[in-house]
């Protein structure tokens, strides 16, 4: 497996998201009107109904954004025809090239015009594309841009980073091997999976299976054994005292049985040492370590809404994406309506938990009174959720899914 490069910075986006920044992406998508402030963020375009295109990008860094060609606007129609959005045509969907074009303007617009560009999946008639940047000369993980295409080559939605992240302090960082023998090491409090097994290795194959050691009946935990093809060192999105962060890894391609497609998992590079912070060290790139608070007793949890960053739906279950720690307990809840659906996601985090305080992606699935139809998804805080890329799901880790095996 590849040794890696011996030391790598971390990169950060800084600062605030600038009128004029969010007025450059609203003109690369084609929306009327100037930036106007609400709240923490930028909106641009949408009538006074809301209806009609809209950008909205928060005003601090990384400058998330996300924009939608039809949102929907006052639900006082009449007549069972009414609809904000166009009806599904029968058309095929736009061509590979084609799509590209579409989305050369936006990705030129925030700083990823040399990005890794994936315009191979469809949903229906409209074609996704998805965009992962390089930065410092290496591919990203989780700094992704997603687009749409209509049928008609228009860009109908998107969600993704504005800020471009700066490069900061650099950091020891270990080859695959070792990275991947830290994440077999990793302590599991259940059945999750990790990277390597138990057995020794097998020639020119690294598995992914269940932990070594004994469960709680004495037996050998029993897992499915998954296969890493290729490790590519880059940079994977976490949160580091509260800000997205790129923190220099190992990037796995995985694949299981026969006929599932593969999929990227990455686990932190860094020399665990940087890891952790201690009285007097500098910050950790990855986040401190959280300290147990003294005094005898448990904590009570804190809990806070966690926002959605994509859905997936099928059938009657909604599955939906967003980001969380390790430290923290999380309880997804789905409120419907006639036009909408508003997921909520509960962040509630035990501080007695002692824990490094690095971020993972999750999925988690809520059953819906009916299909979701036409309808459109909405966060806690009002704004639309973005429908999840179609291609296979990436996690910062093997055991980000908590008791359930990554797949």
């Amino acid at each position: 497996m590849p040794a890696g490069p011996g030391s790598a910075p971390v990169y950060t986006a800084r600062g605030e998201v600038t009128r004029a920044e969010a007025a450059r992406l609203a003109k690369a998508f084609g929306v009327e009107g100037a930036p106007v402030a609400e709240a923490r963020a930028w909106r641009v375009g949408a009538a006074k109904d809301g209806s009609g295109p809209v950008l909205r990008v928060d005003r601090q860094a990384p400058g998330s954004w996300t924009f939608s060609r039809y949102t929907p606007g006052t639900d006082d129609c009449k007549g069972v025809t009414c609809g904000h959005g166009p009806i599904a045509p029968a058309d095929r969907p736009v061509s590979v090239a084609a799509a590209e074009k579409a989305v050369a303007p936006v990705l030129k617009a925030v700083g990823q015009g040399d990005a890794a560009v994936d315009a191979t999946h469809v949903m229906g008639a409209q074609r996704a594309v998805t965009a992962e940047p390089r930065v410092g000369g290496l591919p990203t993980s989780g700094w992704t841009t997603d687009l749409v295409v209509g049928v008609r080559g228009e860009l109908v939605g998107g969600s993704g980073l504005l800020k471009t992240p700066v490069k900061g302090d650099a950091y020891p960082v270990l080859s695959a091997r070792k990275t991947l023998d830290l994440m077999n090491a990793a302590p599991r409090t259940d059945h999750r999976m990790g990277i390597g097994g138990c057995a020794s290795p097998v020639p020119q194959k690294d598995r992914l299976e269940a932990p070594c050691g004994s469960s709680a009946s004495g037996g050998k935990a029993e897992g499915e054994t998954l296969t890493v093809d290729k490790a590519v060192f880059g940079l994977a999105s976490r949160t580091s005292e509260g800000r997205r962060t790129l923190v220099p890894s190992w990037l796995f391609q995985v694949r299981g049985a026969a006929g599932q497609e593969s999929y990227t998992v990455t686990y932190p590079a860094v020399d665990p040492r940087y890891l952790a912070s201690s009285a007097g060290a500098s910050a950790a790139p990855s986040g401190p370590v959280e300290p147990k608070p003294s005094g005898s007793g448990t904590a009570a949890p804190v809990t806070k809404d966690v926002p959605v960053t994509a859905y997936a739906v099928r059938g009657d279950e909604l599955t939906v994406t967003f980001e969380g720690g390790v430290c923290s307990d999380y309880q997804v809840a789905a409120r419907e309506a006639a036009d909408r659906v508003t997921v909520t996601v509960t962040e509630k985090r035990w501080p007695d938990r002692v824990c490094i305080a690095i971020a993972r992606i999750y999925h988690r699935t809520v059953p819906l009174e009916r299909p979701l139809g036409e309808r459109k998804v909405f966060g806690a805080d009002g704004d639309p959720v973005p429908l999840e890329r179609p291609a296979a799901r990436t996690t910062d880790a093997p055991h980000a899914n908590q008791g359930q095996p990554v797949r």
